[in-house]
C-alpha cells in the first residue's frame, strides 16, 4: 500500500510563524517535530519507507529532504508552479497509475495532527483491503465532530454497508461545505455528519480515471508528463508542462461529480485536529476551554483561554490578566489578537504584497 503526504500549502492563517520561505508543515508547531514529520512518521513501521510520496512546491523540497532523510528522492513529487490541489492530486495519481495502478494508496495533508494513530492506521489499511478486492471505490475517512464547526467541511453519512475487523463502513452521501452556524448545529446534532479531512483511500488508477472524465484539460496535461521513462525525465517534463495546468480545487475537479455508489465512509474518534490557525491548534492542545497553551519563555497570570507562543529564546513574555487572546512571537513580527479574530490575520498578510512588509510574507 502506497501513501501520498501533500505538503505544498503556505499557511497564512498561521502568520508569523508560517512564511512562503518556511510554511506551516515545516515548522515545530507541537513538540520538536514539524507536523509534515509528523504525518510520516506515524505510518511507521506499517509503512515502509519506500511507501510513502511526498507532493510539494519546487521551493519546499530541500526542507521535504532535510526533515524526511529516509523519504526516497524519487518519492518527492515537486510542482514548479502554484495550481491548486486539483492538479497536484492528478500529478500524483497519473505518476503512481504508471507504476501501481491498482495497489491501494492513501491521501493525506501534512499539517493536520492525529492523536489515535494506532486506531488511524487500522482504518487505512483495512480500507486498503477492500480496494484490493475493489479498486474501483473511494474509502472517505471522517472524524466524530467534537462540536458544531462552520469553519470545517462535513460529510453526509449513510447507512452502514459492513463491517471489517472491527472497522464500519458506511454509505457515502455527499460532501457539505462550511455551513454557516445554524447549520453546523443541525450537523452536529442529527449524527449524521462527519467532518470532512480530507483523507481518503483508492487506486491510483480509478481516481486518475476520475480525471480523464471529469477534468479533462487536467488529465491531458497530466498525460504529457506521467509517461516519462525515469525520475529524471518525469521532473524535466513537470518543469516543461505543469504550468500549463488549469488552478483548480480537487472538490471542483473531482470530487464534486463523483458516482455516491463508488464511495464508503469510515467515521471515528482518531483525535484528529486541523492545526491550519491559531484558534484550531489551541482548540487540538487544550484539555478545556480556559486552557493556556504556551510555547517557549511564558509567564501568565489570571489569564485564561490563551495561546502564548515565543520563539525568541532571550526574551520572556508575560502576560496578566488575559482573556481570549493570541500572541505569537518571532523574532521579526508579533501577533497579538484575539482569539475569536483569528480569521482577519490572512487579509492583512495578503495586504503586505507590494509593501515595504511584503519581505514578512
Amino acid at each position: 500500500m502506497k501513501a501520498v503526504i501533500f505538503a505544498g500549502g503556505v499557511g497564512t492563517r498561521l502568520w508569523p510563524l508560517s512564511r512562503k520561505k518556511s510554511p506551516k508543515q515545516f515548522e515545530k508547531i507541537v513538540g520538536d517535530n514539524s507536523t509534515l514529520q509528523l504525518a510520516a512518521e506515524r505510518l511507521l513501521p506499517e509503512f515502509k519507507t519506500e511507501d510513502i510520496c511526498i507532493s510539494t512546491g519546487k521551493q519546499y523540497v530541500h526542507l521535504v529532504e532535510e526533515q524526511l532523510p529516509f523519504i526516497p528522492k524519487e518519492n518527492i513529487i515537486a510542482e514548479p508552479a502554484k495550481r491548486d490541489v486539483g492538479p497536484a492530486v492528478s500529478l500524483m495519481m497519473g505518476y503512481l497509475a504508471q507504476r501501481f495502478a491498482d495497489e491501494p494508496v492513501v491521501i493525506l495533508w501534512s499539517d493536520h495532527l492525529v492523536n489515535k494513530s494506532n486506531l488511524f492506521k487500522k482504518i487505512i489499511l483495512e480500507s486498503g483491503e477492500k480496494i484490493k478486492k475493489s479498486p474501483d471505490q473511494v474509502i472517505f475517512i471522517g472524524q466524530k465532530p467534537r462540536f458544531a464547526s462552520e469553519n470545517l467541511g462535513w460529510i453526509h453519512i449513510g447507512k452502514k454497508k459492513y463491517t471489517s475487523e472491527g472497522v464500519r463502513f458506511n454509505e457515502f452521501e455527499g460532501f457539505k461545505y462550511r455551513p454557516n452556524t445554524k447549520i453546523a448545529k443541525q450537523y452536529f446534532d442529527s449524527k449524521e455528519y462527519s467532518w470532512n479531512l480530507g483523507y481518503f483511500v483508492t487506486s491510483p488508477a480509478f481516481m486518475y480515471s476520475l480525471f480523464q472524465k471529469h477534468s479533462p484539460d487536467i488529465y491531458a496535461v497530466t498525460e504529457s508528463i506521467v509517461h516519462a521513462k525515469n525520475f529524471a525525465t518525469f521532473n524535466k517534463q513537470v518543469e516543461a508542462h505543469y504550468a500549463d495546468m488549469p488552478e483548480i480545487s480537487f472538490d471542483t475537479a473531482v470530487l464534486e461529480h463523483m458516482d455516491k455508489t463508488h464511495a464508503s465512509v469510515v467515521v471515528e474518534d482518531i483525535g484528529w485536529s486541523d492545526v491550519g490557525a491559531w484558534e484550531a491548534l489551541k482548540e487540538a492542545l487544550e484539555h478545556h476551554r480556559h486552557d493556556n497553551i504556551t510555547k517557549g519563555q511564558v509567564l501568565l497570570e489570571d489569564s485564561a483561554d490563551c495561546l502564548v507562543y515565543n520563539y525568541e529564546g532571550k526574551k520572556i513574555i508575560v502576560g496578566v490578566d488575559l482573556d481570549d487572546i493570541l500572541i505569537v512571537n518571532t523574532d521579526d513580527a508579533l501577533l497579538v489578537a484575539k482569539k475569536s479574530s483569528v480569521t482577519k490575520i490572512k487579509n492583512i498578510v495578503n495586504n503586505f504584497q507590494g509593501t515595504k512588509n511584503e519581505h514578512l510574507t
